[in-house]
Parts: C-alpha cells; sequence; structure tokens
C-alpha cells in the first residue's frame, strides 16, 4: 500500500508506527482523528493528551517531503514573533512530527465581508513580523529557475494538459516574452522573507490571532509576494477597492517598520500586480496537475476565479499586455469571479 492510498483508519502501517513513537514521547496512548491536509503527501491527525491539550501528528515521509525544511522555517517563524505551531518533538529519519494543534477553524471558515478588516489587519501585522526578520542565506532564493519553472505548470499542466492546447506559434512568442518579463519583474523587488502560500486556508483562528500554517516551502522572494497571496486568494475574493484601502495600510505600516516599501502607490501597486500574475498562472496549472494527475479535479472550479484576476490585471502593463491574446487563444475567457 503507498503512502498516499495508505487509510487514515489505524491500519496504515505508517500511522501505527507514528502513534507508536507519540506514545514513547507522550507516555500514553491516543486515538487520532484525521484532519483534512493539503495537496501534498502529508497527512495530518488530531488527539487529545490526558493533561487535555490538543496535538497534532504529521505524518511526512522522507521520500516525498522535507520534514528538516519545515522544522527550521517554524523556528524562523517563531524567533520573528509568528505564531506558529509549537513543536513537541521531530523523528526526521522517519518523517513525524507531534504539534501543538492552533485550532480547528481557519480564516476560510469565518471571514466575511462584513468581518474581514478584524481578521486581515492581524494577518497583515503578521506578516510585516515575519518580512522584518528577513535574512539572507536563511532560505532558499526565490530564483529565476524556480520562478520559471512554476509558470511552465502553466503551458505544461493547463494549457497542453487540459486544454490540449500548446503554447506555438504567435502564442508561443507572447508566452516566452510574458515568462521572460515576470521573472524579471520578481527580481526588481526587494526580497525577503515570503511563505509562499499565505493565504485563508492557511491562517488558524486562533489566540494570538492568526496562526499560521503550512508554512514549509518558504524561500526569500519578493517583498509584495504574500500580501498579493493573503487578498488574491484561491478561495474568496475581495472588492478591489477593498484591496486598494489593505494595500495602502500595509504600506504604511511597512515603511515604518524599516521595509522597502515604495511611497509611490502606482509602484506598488505595480509589484503586486506583476507577482499576482506570476502566481496565479502558477497555481492555474498547479490545479490543473492535481486534477490530471493526482484526480483530484475539485480544483478546477477554482481555476475561473484565477482568470479572473488575469484579465483584470493584463491589460494595465506593457509587460503583460500579450498575456490577454495568449488566454483568448486558449478560450479561457474572463470569469465574474474576478476582482
Amino acid at each position: 500500500m503507498s503512502t498516499r492510498a495508505a487509510s487514515a483508519d489505524g491500519t496504515s502501517e505508517r500511522l501505527q508506527a507514528l502513534t507508536g513513537y507519540a506514545r514513547e514521547v507522550f507516555g500514553h496512548f491516543m486515538t487520532w482523528v484525521p484532519v483534512p491536509g493539503d495537496a501534498s503527501f502529508r497527512r495530518y491527525f488530531r488527539a487529545r493528551l490526558v493533561d487535555g491539550r490538543m496535538v497534532i501528528a504529521m505524518d511526512a515521509p522522507p521520500e516525498h517531503e522535507d520534514l528538516p525544511r519545515f522544522l527550521r522555517v517554524a523556528a524562523l517563524m517563531r524567533a520573528a514573533g509568528v505564531h506558529v505551531p509549537e513543536v513537541y518533538a521531530a523523528d526526521i529519519c522517519r518523517g513525524f512530527a507531534l504539534l501543538s494543534d492552533l485550532g480547528t477553524r481557519t480564516y476560510l471558515d469565518v471571514i466575511t465581508v462584513d468581518n474581514a478588516d478584524e481578521f486581515i489587519e492581524p494577518a497583515l501585522d503578521s506578516l510585516l513580523r515575519w518580512q522584518q526578520a528577513s535574512e539572507p542565506g536563511k532560505l532558499p532564493d526565490y530564483t529565476p529557475a524556480l520562478l520559471g519553472a512554476e509558470l511552465d505548470l502553466f503551458a505544461d499542466w493547463y494549457a497542453g494538459r487540459h486544454l490540449a492546447r500548446a503554447l506555438r506559434g504567435r502564442p508561443g512568442e507572447l508566452w516566452s516574452a510574458l515568462r521572460q518579463a515576470l521573472v524579471a519583474a520578481a527580481g526588481e523587488q526587494p526580497q525577503v522573507f515570503v511563505h509562499r502560500d499565505y493565504t485563508v486556508r492557511n491562517l488558524v483562528v486562533s489566540s494570538p490571532c492568526p496562526g499560521v500554517i503550512d508554512f514549509q516551502d518558504a524561500v526569500l522572494g519578493p517583498i509584495a509576494y504574500d500580501f498579493l497571496s493573503l487578498t488574491r486568494d484561491a478561495f474568496v475574493s475581495w472588492p478591489p477597492e477593498r484591496i486598494d484601502r489593505w494595500l495602502a495600510s500595509y504600506a504604511a505600516w511597512a515603511r515604518r517598520a524599516g521595509l522597502a516599501v515604495p511611497a509611490s502607490p502606482p509602484t506598488l501597486r505595480r509589484w503586486v500586480d506583476l507577482i499576482g500574475v506570476q502566481r496565479h498562472l502558477k497555481v492555474i496549472g498547479i490545479f490543473a496537475r492535481l486534477a490530471h494527475r493526482d484526480a483530484k479535479p475539485r480544483y478546477l472550479l477554482e481555476i475561473p476565479r484565477f482568470l479572473g484576476y488575469l484579465h483584470a490585471v493584463a491589460p494595465r502593463y506593457p509587460e503583460t499586455a500579450g498575456l490577454v491574446e495568449i488566454l483568448d487563444s486558449l478560450g479561457a475567457g474572463e470569469s465574474p469571479c474576478g476582482p
């Protein structure tokens, strides 16, 4: 039985081993309840200790997941004052970690039009703490090669596999120019610690709020990336004027914190928009890959939201003007779910 296919009812060998490890650490047996996970090979389980604390067990198979990197990023975030799970114990060789439980409700579960400010503002404060702690050499760089490889997911999995329309000829030329321009634009921004998936699904309602999870892919990258991820999300959309207000608040707070955020609103908006195009194209490619490679077609339902984001931003800048023609050539029309 493969790791991914192993059942979560206590019969899998890995779960049995994880249960035994937890018993060694905490001194008593626990019954684990599966926790919905992400689109990776990691699995999560929740249990209550005899002293009443809730604990999360993470199963991260070493052949697929980088547990040491998770532990390094957790330590960096904790040192920065970001509320992340406490690591009670970890077995790197087997890919097991026992963590404090930040809570059962994510921002996605509770955020609404009426209460968004009370959740987004502390999320921005947490983001600023993370960015202020930035230090070269502590995390991998968000290299041009990585940025480009992420963009290739759109061409390979969405255009090529999902739509069966390879980017050749005129669309291919436009794509090459767009790819080069987006990678270059990302490199123009100040480079800070980047969570890389700072979204409402990965922020937990906790005390202090928010708790931050799913941070293991953090890098040193463009300063606008995490703000963009938070405000133009895969599962919730906000009116442009509201995003503009949050961006103005973030910019003012960031400058007071000594971060290299430009005083010119159009410059900062350009940074957000261009790194947003890169991320949206990547996410569309990832969702198509999840559907076709990993048999998770539900992610396809979220693609129209990102097409809407792209259609709204692409005409604004010379670097992205060709994207409209690319999307038209693919039949990827504008979505009503855009910003």
